[in-house]
């Protein structure tokens, strides 16, 4: 028997050996260990490697589930035991029941038992921070080929899903620039373009919205089929001096969020700090900068679905080396500081930073092993506790369901102002696991009547906090420094609520009503629209919906005359508002009418005759987008923004402008960007020689020129003090060079009134929200002149200056979601002015208009500012 168990023995240790030899390492496809100093794999050896292990073991599936905005694949990467890969579709299958809470208490004990842990995990989406890309292959092997108890485990229990690269664009981006400037002063420097093509960094503010590719991607997993308990998003911004910042975080905490998520993060945040201890990794910090608050992120809105969301920020970005003095350690370490307080060097007396780190050499590969251990503490947290993530993600959702405080539903009426934006609000919300119906005949509820297509949302969902956090107005603390001291900023927004920045009604309903419906399990198109009578002369469309500038755009490609009316009118019939669309028939213009009524669900109104009022024709639009070579996250949004509507857009820089005609350009915007960035640029000796300066001098004469000779400048948020001081405008900054003691709004969705006569405001409703995030206010100067010879000022007959407030921020009820310190001192300010400049006109939006793909009920204020540009 002795010997027939040594030749078993024997036989499962050579069977262990050989499927871990034949599993390929990530070193024999990249030719360098993941992590080496000066190397990085790129995203095609990358792609090779996941096929070779796919290939090798029966542990892994590889998947693909969309493509970035270049086209590159995005895989998603299964790795389990070779039972539990025979048996995906039941893990799933439990998962989402667990994750719904479709199953009686009983079933989901039994289901917890049953079931798998499914874990997930990402790397590459911040670019820059390139470590995470380049430890995920190696992630990826460990758990497939290491035969240890402890992974042995973890593959029996738990089902784990890996997106090693979320932003192949940017590994692409940010490896080839490394590569090209290795060996030189640049080296260490980042590309001159934002790494994902639209947004940069912002990729990890999309996680509401969806709007961009790798984003819709990941939330369809996430949200809408396999719901894992833990999501761990791997990043690269450590506080200096510190190795690894892990859960848990700090204060504030969302209301919203159920407190088992909290304390779970915390547990693994926990699991997290005790492995580092015990393997002598030092530098794990908690307890600072990053908090539970906002939603929007990648590892934010999962806490809104029950889900676990685990951020770690690593040290050490850079595949080059770099060392650290240890005699020149900070005293403070993410804002804590050692027990003395006047003491060089921490010196482990805080409990959230209990084991420092003493500095001297850091490499890549560093970054690499941290990222590793904090992968391997989630996953044996995960197998330990498997049956319990399960039934706890069951449980808090039951709780959602059987919440009797929240709201019995959201009802968003058929009447909106524009349509178009409901049904996009109504996706935004399915593509983050919403349920949602559609009513079949007329109802009432809350004392309303509501007509059959009406949507509702009901409350009784296990994703409850997640509708209602977007639903619902946010109320952010006041936390201060100090009694009396400045506020603690956020990290992120304190208000983003959606009908708000969408300018979508709904109206929640705290009572119970019964209502015939259809359950949407599909992602809404717009039906089509319809054509009001007979169009001998043309056609109008009204100007309410953001959609109609994509209407404008294909028309004027083929071709079709447009005008604006510049005054209300009637057919007799119907009554036609201010800036209303009128398009002159032609020969294909009824073909172009009808193809647009099918695709986009546009309706028009036919005209026998040519309207009696004023016509504004307008000429062929083309825009000039101003782009720094200092990359600007905004310049993407508002490109993003365009091309969405199908604007004839060109990307200037600076040499576009410098000593240019740009006459034939409707409108220029600069968005967003500090004056300094703007006129200066990078300076000399921080990139190469073609990404350096700015606009400079020759740049501002040419803009300066353009407008003088009728073109019309857009200026967003901090682009409007460029404008302001470069040109001489008769307009003041109101919050320029407060503090935020005194003044401070840093991230909220404030009250604001528009002017609905004004050209530039046609198509809003008089009360708007502006997404105001450190934003700006205006007020006009008034010149005045002293009289002869005196010594006072007074009052003389001067010319006013030519500005109008097209918008201004409310007198009162300025707040309308998040928090604001003294927002009284913009009430009755201007946030959006046009400043007459020689025969053109520069106008300051002093706020992002197109934030972050969110704030749609402020899209037309760019369209409007583009169209005064083409009707001159």
């Amino acid at each position: 028997m002795k010997i027939k168990l040594s030749i078993l023995t024997a036989a499962l240790v050579v069977t262990a050996t050989t499927v871990f030899c034949q599993i390929p390492k990530p070193s024999e496809t990249f030719g360098f260990e993941p992590g080496a100093d000066y190397k990085m794999a790129t995203y095609d050896q990358m792609l090779s490697y996941y096929e070779k292990l796919d290939a090798a073991t029966d542990r892994v599936k590889v998947t693909e589930i969309g493509k970035s905005v270049r086209g590159r694949p995005i895989k998603l990467i299964f790795i389990s035991s070779e039972e539990n890969m025979k048996s995906l579709d039941k893990w799933k299958d439990i998962s989402t029941k667990m994750a719904r809470a479709s199953v009686s208490d009983e079933e989901a004990k039994r289901l917890s038992k049953e079931g798998k842990a499914i874990i997930w995990f990402d790397g590459g989406m911040h670019a820059s921070e390139k470590a995470h890309a380049q430890m995920t292959p190696e992630l990826l092997y460990r758990i497939a080929a290491e035969e240890s108890d402890e992974m042995k485990k973890i593959r029996d229990n738990v089902v784990t899903l890996i997106v090693p690269v979320i932003n192949p664009d940017g590994l692409d981006i940010e490896g080839a620039w490394y590569r090209k400037n290795l060996g030189t002063i640049y080296e260490t420097s980042g590309p001159p373009i934002l790494y994902q093509e639209y947004v940069g960094h912002d990729n990890n503010r999309d996680w509401f919205m969806g709007n961009m590719p790798e984003t819709k991607a990941a939330m369809k997993v996430l949200y809408n089929e396999w719901y894992p308990q833990i999501v761990h998003n791997h990043h690269q911004s450590a506080p200096a001096w510190a190795r690894i910042f892990i859960p848990p975080f700090r204060s504030p905490v969302n209301m919203k969020i159920h407190p088992g998520v909290t304390t779970g993060v915390n547990l693994v945040g926990t699991a997290m700090a005790n492995r580092f201890a015990m393997k002598k990794m030092p530098g794990a910090i908690s307890m600072t900068t990053y908090e539970m608050w906002w939603n929007g992120g990648m590892r934010t809105a999962p806490y809104y679905h029950n889900q676990i969301g685990i951020l770690t920020e690593t040290a050490h970005t850079s595949p080059t080396p770099r060392f650290y003095p240890p005699d020149s350690i900070p005293k403070s370490i993410g804002g804590r500081f050692a027990s003395d307080g006047i003491s060089k060097s921490v010196d482990g007396t805080e409990i959230f930073y209990p084991y420092p780190w003493k500095g001297g050499e850091s490499h890549f590969r560093d970054a690499v092993d941290y990222m590793l251990e904090a992968s391997m503490a989630v996953l044996d947290l995960a197998a330990e506790k498997h049956d319990e993530l399960l039934y706890n993600i069951y449980s808090m959702g039951k709780d959602a369901i059987e919440d009797k405080e929240g709201a019995f539903a959201y009802v968003i009426p058929t009447n909106q102002w524009d349509k178009t934006e409901a049904v996009n609000m109504v996706n935004v919300f399915m593509r983050g696991g919403i349920e949602v119906s559609e009513a079949t005949s007329a109802f009432q509820a809350g004392g309303k009547e509501y007509a059959a297509g009406s949507y509702i949302m009901y409350g009784a969902q296990s994703f409850r906090p997640y509708l209602s956090d977007l639903m619902e107005k946010q109320n952010y603390p006041d936390l201060y420094q100090y009694p009396g001291g400045p506020p603690i900023a956020p990290y992120d927004l304190t208000g983003w609520t959606l009908p708000m920045s969408m300018g979508v009604n709904v109206d929640r309903i705290k009572q119970s009503f019964t209502a015939k419906t259809k359950k949407v399990n599909e992602e809404i198109k717009m039906p089509a629209g319809d054509l009001a009578g007979k169009a001998s002369f043309g056609y109008a469309l009204n100007g309410k919906e953001n959609i109609t500038a994509t209407v404008i755009n294909r028309l004027q490609k083929a071709g079709e005359k447009i005008s604006i009316a510049q005054a209300t009118f009637t057919d007799g019939k119907t009554n036609f508002d201010k800036g209303t669309f009128i398009i002159e028939k032609g020969d294909q213009t009824q073909k172009a009418i009808s193809d647009l009524i099918k695709e986009l669900g546009v309706s028009f109104t036919g005209l026998t005759t040519k309207p009696s009022v004023a016509l504004k024709p307008m000429k062929k639009i083309k825009v000039g987008l101003y782009k720094s070579w200092d990359a600007s996250i905004d310049e993407g949004w508002t490109r993003w923004v365009l091309e969405q509507f199908e604007f004839d857009l060109d990307t200037l820089h600076d040499v576009n402008i410098q000593g240019k005609d740009l006459s034939k350009y409707s409108a220029i915007i600069f968005p967003s960007q500090s004056p300094e960035d703007i006129i200066n640029g990078h300076r000399p000796g921080t990139m190469p020689k073609p990404y350096v300066g700015g606009l400079g001098l020759q740049g501002l004469v040419a803009i300066n020129n353009y407008v003088n000779n009728g073109g019309v400048l857009i200026t967003f948020d901090q682009a409007c003090d460029l404008a302001i001081d470069e040109f001489n405008l008769p307009v003041k900054n109101s919050v320029r060079g407060l503090s935020s003691s005194q003044f401070f709004i840093p991230g909220s969705i404030i009250r604001m009134k528009i002017n609905a006569n004004d050209p530039l405001a046609y198509g809003m409703k008089e009360e708007a929200a502006a997404s105001y995030s450190r934003s700006q206010a205006f007020e006009t100067i008034i010149p005045s002149r002293k009289e002869e010879g005196g010594n006072e000022l007074i009052k003389l007959p001067v010319p006013r200056p030519n500005v109008t407030a097209v918008a201004t921020y409310a007198s009162s009820d300025l707040l309308m979601s998040g928090w604001a310190l003294n927002p009284n001192r913009i009430k009755n300010k201007g946030a959006m002015m046009n400043v007459a400049h020689g025969n053109g006109n520069v106008i300051l939006i002093g706020f992002r208009p197109q934030f972050r793909g969110q704030s749609r009920n402020t899209y037309k204020l760019i369209f409007n500012s583009i169209y005064l540009g083409a009707t001159k």
